[in-house]
């Protein structure tokens, strides 16, 4: 079955792309002419997804003016306008305006291109993935070496069995969060009401063996800075029909 309900984390103020967001919020910068968020919420339509909550905070007004303007999935607005949230706080508030049961859970400023044509796309594939018998949460993940504008860093070793743990020096097969998550809004019946980050369930969950990873198919990109825009619309064109 596929999962129907989704959150897109899109309130933040995406310093570190500066002057370009004095002006404008992250998600809305253009990435080969296409706002970065419309790439997020394309991927989650393909995938079956027909109503997403996302959450606004910087520039929250265009961001609202732009997100009326689609059709597929549903846009129901979190308004963080008068306090930020967090990515977990962002995350509990935001849920509480979809149905309970699965949910998808993706970034809005990170994306990725070059799924293979004829099988299930990623966020399809993570669906059918999550279990939740033995699992809190599923994470997106991909290959350091499959990453366009990253920093580097390795988020967490992927056991054979499919378990996430925090990457260590020397851990094997390391790997990246992709900003996706397939999860039960249910998990989040607890939360705090209050500012929180999302690491803070990751970490429980990996506390309970309960964190499992699935790899992405395809190129992965973020883009942190103005510099990495150019990298970013390279490979985006590169996998567009004809490029």
């Amino acid at each position: 079955m596929p999962i129907t309900n989704a959150m897109v984390l899109a309130a933040g103020l995406g310093t570190r792309l500066r002057p370009i967001t004095d002006t404008l919020p992250k998600p809305l910068v253009r990435i080969a002419g296409k706002p970065m968020i419309d790439y997020v919420l394309d991927l989650l339509a393909a995938a079956g997804v027909t109503r997403a909550a996302v959450n606004v905070h910087h520039f929250a007004d265009q961001m609202e003016a732009h997100l009326r303007r689609r059709e597929a999935p549903r846009i129901l607005i979190s308004d963080e306008r008068d306090t930020l949230m967090n990515s977990g706080g962002g995350l509990a508030k935001g849920l509480k305006l979809l149905d309970d049961g699965p949910v998808l859970v993706m970034n809005a400023d990170l994306f990725w291109v070059g799924e293979k044509a004829g099988q299930p796309c990623n966020l399809q594939r993570l669906a059918a993935f999550f279990d939740a018998g033995r699992m809190d949460m599923a994470l997106l993940c991909v290959r350091l070496e499959d990453t366009t504008g990253h920093n580097g860093k390795k988020d967490f070793s992927l056991s054979k069995d499919g378990r996430l743990q925090r990457y260590e020096e020397g851990m094997e097969n390391p790997v990246v969060y992709a900003g996706a998550i397939a999860m039960n809004s249910r998990l989040f019946a607890d939360a705090p009401s209050d500012a929180f980050n999302l690491n803070i369930y990751f970490d429980r969950a990996i506390a309970r063996e309960r964190l499992f990873g699935l790899m992405l198919d395809g190129q992965w990109l973020t883009v942190g800075t103005p510099e990495a825009i150019d990298d970013a619309e390279a490979l985006v064109r590169r996998f567009e029909p004809g490029g």
